[in-house]
């Protein structure tokens, strides 16, 4: 059973005040969401889950270690003030002021909602002070709350990830916000599910023009060397969540299709554009229009066949945690060419400069080969042994060789081995191991979610991940 500690009821001064003010600004779409759409998870009926598996031990130390140094010393080092309407000041509302807050709350949320938490630097009292800080704050200042053109984020590129991270964590601390907290956060998140669910031809583009294929079925190459397929699985994320979390909502329905449609784009291939086969009553072949991955299992990010790309359908895996926490089974769209990929991670040669061959995941060890470089650091192996933990869970190896329990097992000890060097938790040392500036934060929001599939996979009530 998680942790659960009592909620102090403080209010902050202007808690409900200009911001509050804001609860009538309207979205996208029809109907606004407040907290009482909300269907809170159902802790009692999910169990317990130890972590005293093996994989369990790996993922619950990289959890704790990162939530630890995210809401102790980062946090720390970041937010010095309160504002006058009582929040924290996020010091701006771009990529770095928004979705890095966003995925510490995650991370902490999760530690200590979980009994994860190590509250060997700050107690477990204090972190969920600063984590509820983050929560409320990164909600109030959401343009579906916010009429502050200078203060508020939202309806942008990446925004509905961002909002995801915000509502999952703040999901998670249901028990511990507000009315108005939890009206912010039901807006917020439903803004940003309705928008995507917009579009001028909804098989080609989603909101604000957002491309769904980097390859028209014709074989026009719509945005040359950057598949679509990471913008398109965080975007069924966001939708995924907004219809588990508000399921009587009148766009759940909505919220439910579109993230089919697009976990279905996001792995589409040339093979799938031919044929009969359907997917949660959709047939590829004449729904599709377009493709993000090779026959192979392999795409292009960056201009570059990229390894850490293929391994971002962690985000369409997470979706069986999320349906599983209100004891629903998740969309087999969320499985499509996986193991496809996964066969191209670990199967597939590619060309040495010394004339040999590797595949991506070299034999018997955690480093990885990038074909064609990466342009994003030298140290990445929980990327990779995050995606492996996924897979293995959802059986998504089958016919693969080795399996992936056993590259989970190299590539988690690999990042536990680079935790090890430091004391509070972080992963990093030089900026060169990885170049990302949310690269401490991008490590807990993955821990966070590796933890939660464990959790729905080997809880002591016998509930599973499922999928239909």
């Amino acid at each position: 059973m998680p942790n659960i500690a009592p909620l102090s009821r403080r209010r902050f001064l202007g808690a409900a005040g200009v911001l509050g003010a804001a609860a009538a600004l309207g979205g996208p779409g029809t109907a606004r969401a407040a907290g009482n759409d909300v269907l809170p998870i159902g802790w009692q009926r999910l169990g317990s889950y130890p972590g005293t598996d093996a994989a369990g031990k790996r993922v619950t130390a990289i959890l704790a270690g990162s939530s630890r140094y995210l809401i102790g010393p980062w946090y720390a080092g970041v937010y010095t003030r309160y504002l006058p309407d009582g929040h924290i000041d996020l010091k701006g509302i771009d990529e770095r002021a928004i979705r890095t807050p966003a995925m510490a709350a995650l991370a902490a949320a999760t530690a200590l909602t979980t009994g994860t938490y190590d509250p060997q630097t700050l107690s477990a009292a204090n972190a969920t002070i600063r984590t509820r800080n983050l929560v409320r704050t990164l909600a109030a200042r959401h343009r579906a709350n916010n009429a502050d053109p200078a203060t508020r984020w939202g309806s942008g590129w990446q925004t509905a990830l961002w909002a995801y991270y915000t509502a999952l964590a703040g999901w998670l601390f249901w028990e511990k916000l507000d009315g108005a907290e939890r009206d912010h956060l039901a807006a917020m998140l439903a803004w940003e599910a309705d928008r995507l669910t917009t579009g001028d031809n909804v098989h080609l583009v989603g909101a604000g023009g957002h491309q769904l294929y980097m390859t028209r079925r014709d074989g026009t190459v719509v945005t040359p060397g950057d598949s679509k397929a990471e913008e398109d699985n965080w975007s069924a994320a966001t939708l995924s969540l907004a219809a588990v979390m508000m399921p009587d909502h009148p766009n759940a329905v909505r919220w439910t299709r579109r993230n089919v449609e697009l976990l279905l784009a996001a792995a589409a291939c040339p093979n799938d554009l031919t044929g009969s086969r359907k997917i949660n009553g959709i047939r590829l072949s004449t729904w599709l229009q377009g493709t993000n991955i090779a026959d192979d299992g392999t795409l292009q990010n960056h201009a570059r066949l990229h390894p850490l790309y293929m391994v971002a359908f962690d985000q369409s895996l997470y979706q069986g945690f999320v349906f599983g926490l209100t004891n629903r089974a998740a969309p087999r769209a969320a499985l499509h060419n996986i193991n496809r990929t996964y066969a191209a991670l670990v199967d597939k040669t590619f060309p040495l400069p010394d004339g040999g061959t590797s595949p991506i995941y070299r034999a018997d060890t955690a480093e990885i080969y990038y074909p064609e470089g990466n342009d994003w650091g030298t140290h990445f192996p929980f990327y990779f042994g995050n995606f492996d933990l996924l897979v293995s869970l959802t059986a998504q190896d089958t016919g693969i060789n080795p399996a992936a329990a056993k590259w989970e097992r190299l590539h988690n000890e690999a990042q536990l081995d680079l935790m090890s060097r430091f004391t509070d938790g972080r992963t990093y040392g030089a900026g060169s191991e990885n170049t990302y500036y949310g690269r401490e934060h991008r490590i807990g929001a993955m821990a966070a979610q590796a933890y939660l599939t464990l959790f729905l996979a080997r809880n002591s009530t016998g509930n599973r991940l499922r999928w239909k």
